[in-house]
């Protein structure tokens, strides 16, 4: 008899899987017949809301490896980028309109979970009396709701280590929702979180890109020498001594800085800045019978609109879109790809949006504070920064990190990628924290250097060294 309960109880895990997201084929992405993917929705109880959710088990072993959660940023932005171009089975390239199978994608040995959120953004959606409005906390509460709803889905997965993951306003996300499980009484097997170039604390953000500027030689040393000998405080410099700004030479200076970076792409300064989306930002699809437009590409106002609160950025305009979207954007609102993913919603999809679908607060309070606590709770940390990145820059993460005062417990050492031939970025090691920089890319280091980073990632995951 209790051979033949314990059979019924793991035939019922099996069962449990949700048949009506299985998706065995996406058109012109690819094949999932190696291991199992899922799309659909994730209730949140007592909300007129559905969050969007794609879930790819892992190429290993499902039942064992752990369960990475991922959020993209925004605020506004889709977790569906990360999918399709950073870490999923298959990635579509910046440029290109066509999906390759992806040797690095994350769940060759994580189940990799993306979720789209807050509601109104992708393909997640709200109804009837809900007016899209969300804050930081406001969001949380929702992102724990679908992470209660995914376990109903897929119960076998609750004994997995649970590690929460995200990159740019995730920084917001990830911690948040991190807190949200240790103040639910820790129901579920969190052991860590990941965030790449992400939020924390904007009081170390203003000047940040300016400060960066000058290393990554993107103004004179005569322009330097002027900021720090006019105490400019637009720009975060180390070594600029107090004393009292020159205020009308200082604001000259930082129009100079605004007009040379203006054709850059701030999210990484060495890479293409793909202006060509702006040539035709709309595109158009029929959902249900009616047409619907979509932007095709964003400015970096919409894509990061917090790069843009705060001092120091009134020079810096509507700087080019940059960020590739529009063979994404394309891609995810054909008909045929929004069958095979489930979709229910009539609302087209768009790399980020504002506004005009979301009413989002960003908080005064941000997500500082939660990093002692998660501390003391013993859950690991792990901050990677693409060092190019003008948006959340490396110096950016640093200054915050060193706030706190933590004791370093390792000398800061370089790691190796690909074949242990090639640097891949430096890392140390706090008590409490773990920083690693990513060298030569910017804000989307998991797509733009996916060997460095799926190295410190996966390290990361089996508590391993980084810099072995």
């Amino acid at each position: 008899m209790k051979i033949l309960f314990v059979l019924a109880l793991c035939l019922a895990i099996v069962m449990a899987k949700p048949a009506e997201d299985l998706v065995k084929e996406v058109p012109d992405m690819g094949k999932f017949d190696q291991f199992d993917f899922y799309s659909g929705y994730l209730d949140i109880p007592n909300k007129q809301r559905k969050l969007h959710y794609v879930f790819a088990e892992s190429q290993n072993d499902p039942a064992n490896d752990p369960l990475v959660i991922w959020f993209n940023g925004g605020p506004g932005c889709s977790s569906m980028l990360g999918f399709v171009q950073e870490h999923g089975p298959y990635s579509m390239p910046d440029g290109e309109d066509t999906f390759y199978e992806n040797p690095y994608s994350w769940n060759t040995e994580a189940n990799m979970l993306y979720i789209e959120s807050p509601a109104g953004v992708g393909y997640s959606y709200y109804w009837g009396d809900d007016n899209g409005e969300s804050n930081d906390l406001a969001s949380s509460e929702e992102n724990y709701a679908a992470l209660e709803s995914f376990y109903q889905k897929f119960p076998e997965f609750l004994d997995n280590d649970l590690f929460i993951t995200g990159e740019s306003y995730a920084g917001i996300y990830v911690p948040y929702l991190a807190w949200q499980v240790l103040e639910h009484g820790k129901k579920y097997n969190l052991k860590g979180i990941i965030v790449g170039n992400g939020v924390a604390n904007r009081t170390f953000m203003d000047g940040a890109f300016e400060g960066m500027g000058f290393w990554h030689n993107l103004y004179s040393l005569k322009m330097f020498d002027d900021i720090l000998d006019n105490h400019c405080d637009f720009a975060n410099i180390d070594i600029m001594e107090d004393g009292e700004e020159d205020t009308e030479k200082c604001e000259k200076l930082e129009k100079e800085f605004g007009e040379l970076i203006s054709s850059l792409n701030p999210y990484d300064v060495y890479r293409e800045c793909y202006k060509s989306d702006s040539k035709d930002r709309l595109g158009s699809t029929i959902i249900d019978g009616k047409v619907k437009t979509y932007k095709r590409g964003m400015t970096a106002q919409e894509y990061t609109p917090f790069f843009f609160e705060g001092k120091g950025k009134t020079a810096l305009g509507h700087v080019p879109p940059c960020v590739y979207a529009s063979g994404t954007t394309d891609y995810l609102n054909r008909k045929d790809v929004r069958e095979a993913l489930h979709i229910t919603t009539d609302q087209p999809w768009e790399i980020c949006v504002g506004g005009e679908r979301i009413f989002y607060t960003t908080g005064a309070k941000q997500s500082h504070w939660i990093y002692p606590i998660l501390k003391d709770q013993n859950i690991r940390v792990l901050q990677f920064s693409g060092n190019a990145d003008g948006v959340v820059p490396t110096q950016f993460t640093r200054d915050w990190i060193h706030s706190y005062g933590w004791p370093k417990v390792r000398d800061t050492a370089p790691f190796f990628a690909e074949n242990d031939s090639k640097v891949g970025g430096y890392v140390e090691y706090y008590d409490g924290m773990t920083f690693a920089t990513i060298i030569g890319v910017g804000h989307m280091a998991a797509q733009w250097s996916p060997a460095a980073t799926k190295h410190a990632v996966y390290q990361f995951l089996k508590n391993e060294p980084i810099d072995q």
